[in-house]
């Protein structure tokens, strides 16, 4: 049998003791033989735990999802092989987690920056060597970020119930009318399917 978790908007996990009291938004414990238990907490309530005895590919969650972006199916030939004809922004393409997985609106806004793509451009419009830089800057974001615990805006803290510190690493996200940390640009925000945008004017085209 396979447990999958879905952490929804708030939910999060954390190994802590058995003796700990359960919290206010503390849902679920999964004991181990060491008095250790991990703990589901979701205070908005919009994750959910599966259990199944089927290939977990197979499983309704995950069957339609993209690679992920650290796998070898990665790649920027593939990110332009399955924009073509496509009108959407890029940061809508590439937070669609059918197209990849992983990739939130913080990262998008990140990887964009660093591979000097504006945000808006149509996705079937860039060429195959700005998706290969686009699926680097993807790469190296989340490695960055997983390497520095996430990153922490409000609440979210990692397993070990640290919060995460890529957010002092930011180069956009969250800085809209400061000025570029490349070029001192003021950088300019937009909304994009409803989600915080950020970019340089004069980074990314």
């Amino acid at each position: 049998v396979t447990v999958l978790i879905h952490l929804g908007m708030s939910g999060r996990l954390r190994v802590v003791s058995a003796n700990l009291p359960a919290g206010k938004h503390d849902h679920v414990d999964f004991h181990f033989e060491d008095d250790q238990v991990l703990r589901l907490s979701d205070p908005r309530r919009f994750g959910s735990i599966h259990f199944s005895s089927d290939p977990v590919e197979a499983h309704w969650l995950l069957k339609n999802l993209g690679p992920e972006p650290l796998s070898a199916d990665f790649s920027g030939e593939y990110l332009h092989h399955l924009s073509r004809h496509r009108r959407q922004a890029v940061k809508t393409f590439i937070m669609n987690a059918q197209v990849v997985v992983g990739v939130g609106n913080i990262y998008a806004n990140e990887s964009l920056y660093r591979a000097g793509i504006r945000p808006r451009n149509a996705a079937g419009r860039i060429s195959k060597d700005r998706y290969v830089e686009l699926e680097g800057a993807i790469r190296s974001t989340l490695e960055e970020a997983i390497a520095m615990g996430g990153t922490t805006l409000r609440d979210y803290v990692g397993s070990d119930g640290k919060p995460g510190y890529f957010r002092q690493e930011l180069f956009v996200y969250g800085r809209e009318g400061k000025r570029c940390l490349r070029c001192e640009t003021i950088l300019k925000g937009i909304r994009l399917g409803q989600r915080a945008t950020v970019y340089c004017p004069y980074c990314q085209h």
